[in-house]
Order: structure tokens, then sequence, then C-alpha cells
């Protein structure tokens, strides 16, 4: 019950933050992995090396002071599941390497770990969200934070957002 409480208020408040950011600028974020509403390859997974996808940012206003990168998945039985949390990555990134991670500040994925956590769906075909936001400022938030602290500093700052969705089934 507690996990379906919180998972709830997750997702308003990512709504919330979405909301934040109509009507405001587009940003695109895209893989050379896979295509948007795409299947994510399995070197990118649990199944596989766990590595994340090569990731391309475009469309960054000139007004942002930072970027954040959030991936989730919707579909999770418990709810919202963060599988990775970035934040005060400098606007100017407009390429994320395979394997590696943008210079910013790590948060705590829903893993329990610091880093990207590949897709990893106990069963059925589950949706993976790669969000990008752009702030008007940086945020103050340490290393290691958890998602609904970054959701919470973000209210307010976001001035542009753009996602890729992937979908991935675990291997039987």
């Amino acid at each position: 019950m507690q996990k379906a409480i919180i998972a709830g208020v997750l997702a308003i408040t990512m709504a919330a933050i979405v909301s934040f950011a109509s009507g405001e600028a587009k940003m695109k974020i895209t893989s050379s992995a896979f295509q948007e509403g795409g299947n994510i390859p399995s070197k990118f997974t649990c199944d596989g090396g766990d590595t994340s996808p090569p990731l391309r940012i475009a469309e960054v206003p000139s007004g942002a002071k930072s970027l954040a990168l959030i991936v989730d998945d919707p579909d999770a039985p418990s709810g919202l599941f963060t599988h990775w949390i970035v934040w005060n990555i400098s606007p100017q990134t407009n390429a994320i390497a395979e394997g590696s991670a943008p210079k910013g500040v790590q948060g705590t994925n829903d893993f329990g770990k610091s880093g990207y956590g590949g897709p990893c769906p106990p069963s059925g075909t589950h949706r993976y969200y790669f969000r990008i936001f752009a702030l008007d400022r940086e945020l103050d938030l340490p290393s290691g934070a958890k998602r609904n602290h970054l959701d919470v500093a973000m209210k307010g700052h976001v001035v542009a957002q753009g996602e890729l969705m992937g979908r991935y089934s675990k291997r039987k």
C-alpha cells in the first residue's frame, strides 16, 4: 500500500513538472541505438551489459542554465520506477556516449544505486522514457539525492523538455 501511495505521489509530481514545461520550448533527445517507440537493444538492459545507450540532445534553449536527465519506467508494478537521474548537466552538452554518464550530479535510482540501471521488467513489455529538461538555474541538491527531491527542486524551473521512449521485454 505504501509503495502504491509513493508511486502515485511521484506520478502526480512528474505530471506537475511536465505541466510547467507545457507551451514552452521543446527539446530533442534521440539515440542511435533505438528509434522513438522502438525496442531497446538488450545490451542496454539487465539482460545484457546494463550500459547506458548513446544519447543526442538538441534544441536546448539559449537561456538554459543547466539540464536534468531522468530515465524511468511508468509500467513498473509498484508504479513509476526511476532508472537514472542526473542534474546540473552543462546546457552545452549535446551528446552522451554509450556507457558513460554526462558531467553533472548523479542521484540515486530506484535500484538504490548511483548511475544508470537498465530496463529490467519483471514481465511483459515496458516503456522506458529518457527525458531531458532544460532548467533556468542549477539545482542545489547533494549527490545521491532521490527522484522525489529532484522533482521538487525542478518545480517551476523547467523552461523546455524533450523525451525519447523505448520499449523492452525481458528475456525468458
